[in-house]
């Protein structure tokens, strides 16, 4: 085994290392504190080639792969977990589903812009009563002629108070239950389409989040992403590679709260020396850098499992490995945050220190893309192939 990054994967993650430090860390606080997506920021994300990073290049992407994706993932949520996740809802969620799913027409019409920066997409899945059953939406789609009416509410969808193209899932026939899911692009200029309301969050602000609302929208058949009543299919191959690539949005957040907490001791100096000599504080060090070791081999592992699975490989591998990745990454994330707070003392409970951010938007992690619950269920499943 080779744990040595390829020269084409390094030299990507200092390029979105670099633009994250120059273009983003210094407004992160402002970002966090305004609850305000940064103006010109997506465009600046379309120059340096990440919108469509893992898009065919015929249709305006990098082509690159999901380790590529996680990587940059990575970086940005060193920055900024709030840029990381409005970019990996638009690049991963969006773009990369409609790569693998879309048909050639689709592709055409829909890529080009989401690449250049001109769109920003989006996923449609979570309902109110629909989060971690996913399958269980009620969202609904009626054939009507060469068009579909669809009626529903979409809740807690990143990039929905903003986005341009949204991959939509519904029911076509609730009968057949989770056989009954249809994949569709929504076109937000659609007529019933509007957007209820933006939330407002505890954590990982400047990303936009909101409810959405399908009433009798009309979509044109030719926006059906695959077939009727298969959109299973793409639903699950899609939470999978969501679940790989956002281990890194979690792994980034460590990473950073880590570099703060290494700082802050060498330089915080109580009892005549700097903290960083104390042993307990040492033991927090100790204890945060493994995790994080840990995270990153689970993380770069299911990316790279991700992106076989995509070439024909072991899908179920990918389904356990992406979720116990996922699951481990956001939960070192979170006791890493909890240290890096405690290490900072009274000043890490203060907003002027940027620990207190990690902790809030570290959270996240453990609830989206399948709560922690969920991903113990998918692990255990695959285990014992029940």
């Amino acid at each position: 085994m080779d744990f040595t990054l390829s020269e084409e994967h390094r030299m990507l993650k200092e390029s979105v290392a670099n633009f994250a430090a120059k273009e983003i860390q210094p407004i992160a606080e402002e970002i966090d504190r305004e609850d305000k997506w940064p103006d010109g920021l997506w465009q600046k994300l379309a120059d340096l080639g990440i919108m469509g990073i893992t898009v065919d290049p015929e249709y305006g992407g990098a082509g690159a792969d999901i380790l590529s994706a996680s990587l940059a993932c990575e970086e940005l949520a060193k920055a900024s977990a709030a840029v990381a996740l409005s970019w990996g809802a638009h690049a991963n969620l969006c773009c990369n589903n409609l790569n693998s799913h879309a048909n050639e027409g689709q592709k055409k019409k829909y890529l080009p812009p989401l690449c250049n920066g001109k769109h920003i997409g989006a996923l449609g899945l979570t309902e109110p009563n629909a989060g971690s059953d996913a399958v269980n939406i009620q969202t609904t789609a009626k054939k009507e002629g060469d068009r579909y009416v669809v009626n529903g509410t979409k809740t807690f969808i990143t990039n929905g108070p903003i986005a341009d193209t949204i991959v939509l899932y519904t029911k076509t026939d609730k009968s057949l239950g989770p056989k009954g899911i249809t994949a569709f692009i929504l076109d937000t200029k659609f007529p019933g389409f509007s957007v209820s309301k933006k939330l407002n969050k505890v954590g990982n602000r400047g990303s936009a989040t909101g409810e959405l609302i399908m009433d009798n929208c009309i979509i044109p058949a030719e926006n059906i992403i695959g077939q009727e009543n298969r959109g299973i299919a793409v639903m699950m191959g899609g939470l999978d590679v969501e679940r790989a690539f956002f281990g890194t949005y979690a792994l980034g957040i460590a990473e950073a709260a880590f570099a703060e907490s290494i700082k802050y001791s060498k330089e915080r100096v109580q009892f005549g020396k700097p903290i960083a000599s104390f042993q307990l504080i040492q033991q927090k060090l100790a204890d945060m850098y493994t995790q994080i070791e840990a995270a990153r081999l689970l993380c770069y592992k299911a990316a790279i499992l991700a992106d076989s699975a995509k070439r024909g490989g072991k899908g179920t591998e990918v389904h356990q490995i992406a979720a116990a990745a996922i699951l481990f990454t956001a939960e070192a994330a979170c006791k890493v945050c909890e240290e890096a707070v405690q290490i900072h003392g009274g000043y890490g409970y203060c907003l002027e220190y940027p620990v207190q951010r990690f902790w809030r938007d570290a959270k996240l992690g453990t609830i989206g893309a399948g709560t922690s619950e969920v991903r113990r269920l998918i692990v255990a499943r695959e285990l014992i192939q029940m």
